[in-house]
């Protein structure tokens, strides 16, 4: 049971909850490689089952350790050709393909295989006789390379059909929205009316926020006994000086929060519910450039971001506000509201959408079936970009020659 006269911890986002951290390439290959040799060393031990002619197993080894090796090659190919591909197509921040994990799991499976059977060869080329689990084992390694280079394939055809593409986009960004966004049934705890008693400042290199450790803050602000306000979200751009959060109540390291702040060059989807819409955004402003022409690809897109917008509508969380064990308020991060995302989404697009009646079409609908799912409150804003896109097609259809 809640304390009387106390708030009921507040749900902190799924997102922010458990922090999404990424397991470095380098090591799973480290770690791939470190297997492969400590298998390959062990062979010679293993001496149940029939016993085969040590020489023959050898050179299979050998010959399949230095195939694989060109299987790296391919996989690099294969990785920039559709990192090229979706930069030039769709858009430049569009970089699912490259962090896709099977991309580097499969990468990382091929050395190890290939560590393990050049090890293995040598340490048997000594032997008369090795068991035939030694060859069964490099076959079926073999059989799993294969599989994952055929998955690695299939999301390679995926990165490059539109389709696939603004599906995978938008699935993203519906599940961040699901996992930032709080359940805000409960009544959430006031935001502070007492004095600022120190304000954080970025002075490292510029960098865009891409997660807030927002457990490891809570504890944290609770030993300092301080109050930690964010005046930036994941996806800001970190310049040089620029405040980042207000203490309230006692002082803070700023080390303490600076280390709860995950940072890097590219905006990511763990935390930012924004990205998404960017990137749909992206995707149509490049179809609809004279250069280009594509309005069709522009209205798929619209379609995605038709979905995202009606989902976000109805959200009426304007921060994650995180409450320690005694109720009491410690972090608060601000979360972007309706507006934003309209103007993400929507705005750019709007304004290239003059010379497409197609387009033009389209957002009209979008803003009458997302209005249908929105609160009173936000529907000036969606009315306001309808406003703007009926004079748009009015002058549009001035343009047009008389029948």
């Amino acid at each position: 049971m809640d304390q009387p006269g106390r708030f009921a911890p507040t749900p902190i986002g799924h997102a922010f909850l458990v922090p999404r951290r990424r397991v470095r390439a380098g090591l799973t290959q480290i770690l791939c490689v470190v297997v492969g040799l400590a298998a390959g060393l062990a062979m010679p031990y293993i001496r149940s089952g029939p016993m085969i002619p040590a020489r023959q197993v050898s050179e299979m080894l050998v010959a399949l350790g230095l195939g694989l090796l060109g299987v790296v090659a391919v996989i690099f190919s294969l990785l920039f050709l559709v990192v090229q591909w979706a930069a030039t197509t769709f858009t430049p921040r569009l970089l699912l393909f490259r962090d896709d994990p099977i991309v580097w799991r499969t990468f990382a499976f091929a050395i190890g295989q290939s560590v393990f059977d050049i090890t293995a060869a040598l340490a048997i080329s000594n032997e008369t006789d090795v068991s035939v689990v030694v060859p069964s084992l490099a076959v079926l390694a073999l059989l799993a390379t294969l599989t994952l280079i055929r998955l690695l394939q299939l999301r390679a055809f995926s990165a490059i059909q539109l389709a696939p593409v603004l599906a995978s986009i938008s699935s993203r960004g519906r599940a961040v929205v699901e996992s930032v966004y709080p359940d805000t049934d409960r009544e959430l705890p006031p935001l502070p009316t007492l004095p600022v008693i120190m304000t954080i400042e970025w002075h490292r290199p510029p960098a865009v926020l891409q997660q807030i450790l927002v457990e490891d803050l809570l504890h944290k602000a609770r030993g300092c006994h301080a109050l930690v306000v964010f005046r930036v979200s994941p996806g800001s751009t970190l310049r040089g000086r620029l405040p980042l959060a207000d203490v309230y109540g006692e002082p803070m390291p700023a080390d303490a929060i600076l280390d709860a702040l995950v940072s890097g060059s590219e905006r990511t989807f763990t935390q930012d519910p924004l990205l998404a819409l960017r990137l749909l955004a992206d995707i149509a402003l490049r179809a609809l450039s004279p250069a280009i022409n594509d309005p069709a690809t522009a209205v798929q897109a619209l379609d995605e971001i038709e979905d995202l917008l009606s989902r976000v509508a109805s959200v009426r969380a304007d921060s994650i506000r995180a409450l320690d064990q005694r109720g009491e308020l410690r972090v608060v991060v601000p979360l972007p509201g309706f507006t934003t995302f309209v103007r993400t989404g929507l705005d750019d697009v709007i304004a290239s959408a003059s010379n497409s009646p197609l387009v033009l079409g389209r957002l009209r609908d979008l803003l009458s079936h997302v209005a249908a799912h929105s609160e009173s409150r936000n529907r000036d804003v969606l009315a306001t970009r309808a406003g703007w896109v009926s004079q748009m097609s009015d002058g549009f259809r001035r343009r047009e020659p008389p029948l």
